[in-house]
Order: C-alpha cells, then structure tokens, then sequence
C-alpha cells in the first residue's frame, strides 16, 4: 500500500472542511431588537431581559467556553494523529556529483495514544466539569441578579410615574384653589394677598412636577439599560410604552432561621464555591501526577525518498509501532512546588466559601431588617394618607364656612402631597425589599420558574 492516495485523500478532506469550520466559528448575525411595544408589564420585561440582558449573555458564553476547554482535555485521552512533510533540493553545486542526493524528501502519519499518565487525565476532566457546573451556577447567579436589577428598574418607572400624577393633582388642586380665591377676590370677601398667595403656592409646585417627569424620563433609561434593549431607529427613538402594573403591598412573612437555612441551600453562589472546592481538589490530583510515570502508544505510516533513486514512484513506506514512556526521578522539586500551589488554591477556595457563606447571612438578615422597616413604613404611610385627605377636607370646608384662613388650607394641601408621597415611597421600598430578600434566598424569580 502506497501512502499518496492517503496523503491526497487528507489534504482534501482539509480543504472541503476549512470553509465549514470557518463558518462555525463566526460568530451569528446579531438579531435586531423588537420595536418598543404599546404596553409593557412587569412580565414581559423580564422575560426580555432574561433573553437579552448583557450580564446574563456574558454568563452564557463562559458556559460555552467551559464546554470548549472540556473538548481540549478530552483531546489528552484520544489519539492524536498529525501528518507531517517535508522536501529539500540542493543546488547542483553541493550535490557533489550524486544524482540521487540532490533532493530529499518524507512524509510520516504520526498516531499517539496516551496510555497512562499518572492520573492526570482523568483528574483534568473532573475538574473540567465541576468548572463548568460551576459556570452553570454562575448563570443561575447572574439570572437573578439581573432579574432583580430589572424589577427594581420597573418599579422605579412606576414610582416616578405615579409621583407625576401626585404632583399633577396638587397642581390641579391649587389651580381650583387659585380660581376660588379670585372669585372671592372679585367678590370683595377677601383681599389681594389671598390671591397672590394662591399664585406663589401654584408657582412653587410647578418644579416639582418638572423634577418628577425628568425622574421618569430617566427611570425609563435605566430599565432600558437593564432589559438589554437597544433600538433607537427614528421611529423608536423618543417612543414610550404604556406601562402596566401598580406598587401594591403583598404581605410577606418570613422566619429568620428558615430564611437562613433556605440561603445557605439554595443560594447559587455558594453552590458554586462548593463545586470549584471539589475542582480545586481535582486540581490536587493533577499536580500529584507528576511524582507517577507516562506511558504511551505511538505508531504511524512513513513515505521516505530511496537513497538509491530520485523517483517518487521508488520511495519506500511501511508502519511503526511501539510504547513510550518516561518518569521524572527528579525535576528540581518542580512537583512539590505545584502540589503546594495546587492546596494553596484548594485551601483559598475553602476560606472564600467561608467568607461567602457569611456574607450571605448578613445579606438575609440585612434584607430581612429593610423589609421589616418598608412594611412599618407602609403602615404608618396609609394611615397618614387617610388622615391628611381627611384634613385637607375639613380645611377646605372650614375655609369655604369663613371659620379658617386661606393658610390652613394651603398647609393642608401641602400635608396631603407629602402623605402621597410619602405612601408611593414606602410602597417601592416595600416591593424592592421583598424582591431583594427573594433573591438573597436563592428564590427564583416567580415569572421565570426553573431559571
């Protein structure tokens, strides 16, 4: 059997598979975002973010790049095959006169396979796949985060948008208030300064109006940031959506020693700081190899160029087999020295978990404590609502009656604004803290089940 056939079959196959691969590798065309939508709920924004969010594409391809460098340690227990060649002239003033030594030539199919090599193969794929099941949980780290950043950004478009609609009815309230005094004003039953206080007090509302439509301006920005979403062609560019949903208070109850125990079980990071502590360990075992002997089978095809003839058709080929090995009696302690690193970094791994696993406590307690304080808030905000509308009523007919000043009523304005406020603050602090606790749990967002 003449190996040219084989070589030219090989040659190719390389050049029919070049394209493809090239193919493979580069990267797909980037799929242009949908338009921005009539309506969006709190639903299909993290949903959308879920699918585009760039921390979470980013966490998805170094789950791919772990995939990748699992390919490249398996390749260690495969055989490797590789073809290689070469061809040489000399000129005819070094040939010496002898036609046949004047061009040389070889090609050689050079096939390994590792039979043993201390344990450091199968050590490497097991770190490998605890790696990437890291990277997994890493993902899964990165999902709840961004989801969380997303929930936050959507209440705070709520927020901002129902702190427009507060300071709108002030402004309609002094409006009627203004109206009504010059009325009276015309009438002769009060005098010019009720009228020019009316004015200052409209005039003084009308900046906080213009802060809370930037806030919401802004508000949108930041949850377009957050959702990944980036279409700005003409007919998106200056588009708002009519956003759905309301800051209600869900009650929420949660047991400190429970809520403790869920985080230390269900907290992604902590599970992936176990599994890189069982990869570290792998990493031990990899480093020991080296103290223990390699053998392998190698073999091959060669194509060498007869001494004797210039003709490619005379060349000689044939197979070769045989074993290799070889065992570092010494290197220098080179072995101990990565052993020591290798338990150094299992050890780092142990006391980061450590650390993390503190960090998460104070977390839970942390949000814990900010949901306790939101849910006070919110309390004392209703019942303050309730009592400043109240207020604002009695002013308002007290003054209409001649038995309050125009003062009274103005301040009773103010008292009810503040209240409003005050409620829509403590509600978002409220879903924020709740939101916020579910994720220092370890809980999976409630739209996006199993992520």
């Amino acid at each position: 059997m003449k190996l040219r056939p084989l070589t030219s079959r090989i040659m190719l196959a390389g050049l029919l598979l070049s394209p493809l691969l090239l193919r493979a590798a580069a990267p797909l065309p980037p799929v242009a975002p949908p338009p921005v939508p009539d309506r969006l709920d709190l639903e299909t924004a993290l949903k959308y973010a879920l699918e585009h969010s760039y921390s979470i594409l980013q966490a998805r391809e170094r789950i791919r790049e772990q995939e990748g460098l699992i390919i490249e340690v398996k390749a260690q227990a495969l055989p490797n095959a590789t073809v290689n060649g070469a061809y040489s002239r000399l000129a005819d003033e070094i040939a010496f006169g002898k036609p046949p030594a004047y061009q040389n030539w070889n090609i050689a199919l050079n096939v390994r396979q590792t039979l043993y090599a201390g344990g450091a193969i199968s050590a490497a794929l097991d770190a490998q796949r605890f790696v990437r099941e890291s990277a997994l949980l890493d993902l899964r780290a990165t999902i709840n985060n961004a989801l969380l950043d997303t929930r936050t950004k959507f209440y705070a478009v709520l927020f901002t948008r129902e702190q427009i609609q507060v300071q709108t009815d002030n402004i309609r309230l002094l409006e009627q208030q203004l109206t009504d005094v010059s009325s009276r004003y015309a009438a002769g039953t009060v005098s010019n300064f009720e009228v020019l206080t009316a004015k200052v007090q409209l005039a003084n509302a009308q900046p906080a109006l213009i802060t809370a439509n930037n806030d919401y301006r802004l508000a949108i920005d930041q949850l377009r940031q957050s959702l990944g979403y980036s279409n700005s062609t003409p007919e998106n560019l200056k588009k708002i959506p009519a956003f759905d949903g309301t800051l209600d208070v869900v009650p929420a109850s949660y047991e400190l020693q429970a809520a403790l125990d869920a985080a230390r079980a269900h907290r992604p990071e902590l599970q992936r700081l176990a599994v890189l502590e069982q990869a570290g360990e792998a990493g031990v075992r990899i480093a020991q190899s080296g103290y223990r002997p390699t053998l392998a089978l190698v073999g091959g095809y060669e194509f060498l160029k007869s001494p004797s003839s210039n003709s490619f058709g005379d060349s000689p080929d044939g197979w070769t087999v045989g074993l290799q090995g070889s065992w570092a009696i010494f290197d220098g302690r080179a072995t101990d020295g990565k052993v020591a690193q290798a338990k150094s970094q299992l050890a780092q791994t142990r006391l980061s978990r450590e650390e993390q696993i503190l960090a998460v406590e104070v977390a839970v307690r942390s949000a814990l404590s900010s949901l306790q304080e939101a849910k006070e808030l919110v309390d004392a905000a209703t019942q303050v609502a309730g009592q400043a509308v109240e207020a604002q009523r009695l002013a308002k007919a007290r003054f209409d009656a001649g038995t309050a000043t125009q003062l009274d009523e103005l301040t009773s304005d103010v008292a009810l604004t503040q209240a409003r406020n005050n409620q829509l603050s403590a509600n978002f602090r409220y879903n924020v803290a709740l939101a916020t606790l579910r994720t220092a749990l370890g809980e999976a967002d409630a739209y996006v089940p199993g992520n």
